[in-house]
């Protein structure tokens, strides 16, 4: 009877303990994350892509989370994954999806049905300045020299990018365009299925320049694939401190395009509550400042509310320049 007895009372403790384990309390009572994962709507080796597993990274290499894994489901300019957030909701609780500027510019142009505000928002977390690249042995040194060789030959300098017609890649070489006083309806734009695809295009000499991110851009143009021609900062950034922005070279124009992450519509106040803590951590930590400072990343932290509020402002500003370059 007693060995029964101190048998349960052992399993009892094991069970607590491994449960402890589980879930430990970070200060102020929210639970630390075992797992989160990300679900990136785009192929490998976009800016969505990056900005989920440098997340990931940082968030398990500080301990903040156990582990992440990652997901790539590409198709309908990021709708199929937005649609299947929506319609699987009761068994994606764990599930983060990143998203960024072109979740607000398809809703709007209609590629999917879907706004933001049928997900729960999560945190605005980034934001990544724009660029124009050419490959390494094109003889375009210079957004001047682009400009020349489209102002040559319009027709055959296609620009490429890792979103649909019509969505960020596009927006931006059209703005960066308008601003250099061209029409920016005459672009002839290529979209790729995210950032991977569009940069192979572009080294194979599919396409003249690619619009696309600084971050997707810096690997490659260390490694001598690529040259940046320009990036769309106020200043230049100390990541790679050798590409000029368009301001200097007279074009007046900046962009800067966030990235944050959304879970299912109908998340639980608690897990909703986990994922925040553990992100606004996040910003504190070594291994984030690596992630960050590598990627050339900016540091745009909002969350909940906040986030709602710095998504409806997106969404007017956006809208109203598309219909004035005439995307709406």
């Amino acid at each position: 009877m007693k060995s029964s007895t101190l048998t349960r009372r052992v399993m009892m403790v094991a069970a607590a303990a491994a449960f402890s384990f589980a879930t430990p309390v970070l200060a102020g009572g929210h639970q630390v994350l075992d797992s989160i994962h990300f679900l990136v709507p785009g192929g490998a080796g976009g800016g969505w892509d990056g900005t989920a597993r440098g997340t990931g990274e940082a968030l398990t290499a500080s301990g903040l989370i156990g582990s992440a894994s990652y997901e790539n489901m590409s198709g309908g300019g990021g709708g199929k994954a937005i649609g299947y957030m929506i319609e699987n909701a009761n068994s994606q609780h764990d599930t983060l999806m990143v998203n960024s500027t072109p979740i607000v510019i398809r809703s709007l142009t209609g590629v999917f049905p879907y706004n933001f505000s049928d997900l729960t928002l999560v945190a605005g977390t980034i934001g990544d300045y724009a660029t124009i690249v050419v490959g390494k042995d094109s003889p375009i040194n210079s957004m001047d020299d682009l400009l020349a060789t489209y102002r040559e030959n319009p027709g055959s300098t296609a620009i490429g990018g890792g979103s649909v017609p019509g969505g960020m890649d596009h927006l931006v070489a059209a703005m960066i365009m308008k601003a250099a006083g061209e029409d920016p309806n005459e672009v002839k734009y290529i979209a790729y299925d995210a950032g991977g695809k569009a940069m192979a295009a572009l080294l194979s000499g599919e396409i003249v320049a690619l619009s696309t991110g600084f971050s997707e851009a810096i690997d490659l143009a260390n490694a001598g694939e690529v040259k940046i021609i320009g990036v769309t900062a106020d200043e230049r950034i100390s990541t790679y401190d050798s590409a000029q922005t368009m301001k200097e070279q007279g074009i007046d124009m900046t962009f800067v395009n966030w990235r944050g992450f959304f879970a299912v519509p109908g998340l639980p106040e608690d897990k909703l509550a986990m994922y925040q803590d553990a992100i606004t951590k996040m910003y504190d930590t070594p291994e984030w400042e690596e992630v960050r400072a590598r990627n050339g990343w900016v540091n745009i932290h909002n969350s909940g509310d906040d986030f709602r509020v710095f998504l409806e402002e997106q969404e007017q500003i956006i809208g109203d320049l598309m219909r004035e370059l005439g995307f709406l």
